[in-house]
């Protein structure tokens, strides 16, 4: 290993079931190794990982917990790559939920752990996964910084205009009942790459970001700070998801639980694990295959894209609100990275009203034709830029750890 990438962070993003990892290059984002290990605690877990561009590699690591995992990782992975090992110095946690305790990337301790353990009911299936991610990382990696990067922290920005409920204060005073929104650190990556893009400092450039995949959330960021952000207390508000309704009339509950006799529970799993795409087009929470049968004509997948898109849409528009005045808007994740339906539908529905125009020819195939560091997608004529800009969490996360890393 050459002393150019001496220093690597380690960057893991914690599921219920899964251990997401990568060793990076903080300074130019270059990953020297990536891997998950998925069904944790079940008989059929495994664990998958590739050097740089390698083929993969799996191993079946059955009833392993996150713990057993990660050393699994620096005992079998990395034992025959100790350069690779002694390069780590620092590792990043990718957290859902900080409520507002956190606006800031933060050096774990026992309060910071005890503040995500708070933010439980806000996440309920991500944050306890964090949690198991950072005392396993920790048990592994004693001797570096361990950091953690929060979803919701580039949102704190947000003025009490956006971000407070209409409802009675003691909920928000007692309970920290608020928009939080998510997916704050793609969207404020997106926000300094469209900077550049654009050719202007940061502080002068007002963007609305779309982090588009199986969760979806648009952003309006005016000056590199969150302004609103369409997800709310947790990541059901907002936009149509894969299996998210977004956002609803709190009435279908009351609604479903009155006229089928549903626990809250109940109605929590439909508006969240079946509604979305997946209850729309009745065929998948994918959007690959919706775009395929709406390129065929098929009336359920043509509503399902077609309602994504207007619901993205009126957000972008609503954003011109805090935002005044309006450079670009991004798209991004795995929808708004690969899917140029949905950024043609979306762009036809804001074409009149706001003078946006896409280059076809541009738009269709944008990732492979613009490649990983994305770019504009919008004809010369159009009043404001569009761009595709692909995501890298990773790398922000990574950059953040590494501001912990003593010389």
């Amino acid at each position: 290993m050459s002393n150019s990438i001496s220093k690597t962070v380690l960057v893991i993003n914690c599921g219920s079931s899964s251990v997401k990892f990568a060793i990076m290059d903080p300074k130019d984002g270059h990953i020297f190794l990536s891997g998950i290990a998925e069904a944790m605690n079940l008989p059929e877990a495994f664990i998958s990982w590739r050097f740089g561009d390698e083929d993969k590699t799996k191993v079946n690591i059955p009833g392993y917990n996150h713990q057993q995992a990660l050393a699994y990782l620096v005992e079998n992975i990395l034992s025959s790559h100790q350069e690779l090992l002694d390069s780590i110095v620092a590792c990043g946690h990718r957290i859902v939920h900080g409520a507002d305790y956190y606006s800031a990337p933060t050096l774990v301790d026992d309060e910071v752990v005890a503040n995500i353990e708070r933010a439980i009911p806000f996440a309920p299936l991500h944050n306890p996964a964090h949690i198991l991610g950072i005392n396993a990382a920790r048990a592994s990696f004693p001797n570096i910084p361990h950091v953690v990067v929060f979803d919701t922290a580039f949102h704190q920005t947000m003025p009490p205009v956006a971000y407070r409920f209409a409802i009675p204060e003691e909920y928000y005073t007692v309970d920290h009942l608020r928009r939080y929104g998510a997916h704050g650190t793609s969207h404020m990556y997106l926000s300094h790459e469209a900077a550049k893009l654009l050719g202007k400092p940061l502080e002068e450039t007002n963007v609305i970001t779309c982090h588009l995949g199986g969760g979806a959330s648009v952003c309006a960021v005016k000056g590199g700070k969150c302004m609103d952000t369409s997800m709310g207390l947790t990541p059901l508000d907002g936009l149509i998801m894969g299996t998210r309704s977004g956002s609803i009339d709190p009435s279908v509950v009351f609604y479903l639980c009155r006229k089928y006799n549903m626990q809250v529970t109940e109605a929590k799993d439909i508006l969240n694990k079946k509604s979305g795409l997946l209850a729309l087009s009745g065929i998948s929470s994918d959007m690959r295959p919706i775009c395929e049968g709406y390129e065929k004509g098929d009336e359920r997948c043509t509503l399902a894209i077609e309602a994504f898109s207007y619901r993205l849409a009126k957000f972008i528009a609503s954003y011109y609100v805090p935002l005044g005045r309006v450079d670009a808007i991004v798209f991004s994740g795995g929808i708004g990275e690969n899917c140029w339906e949905a950024r043609k539908i979306t762009c036809e529905y804001l074409r009149d009203s706001f003078g946006v125009e896409l280059d076809q020819e541009i738009n269709v195939g944008a990732l492979g034709r613009l490649g990983h560091d994305g770019g504009v997608i919008s004809t010369p004529a159009s009043r404001v830029k569009v761009m595709m800009i692909p995501t890298n969490e990773e790398l922000v996360i990574a950059q953040s750890a590494m501001k912990f890393v003593k010389d």
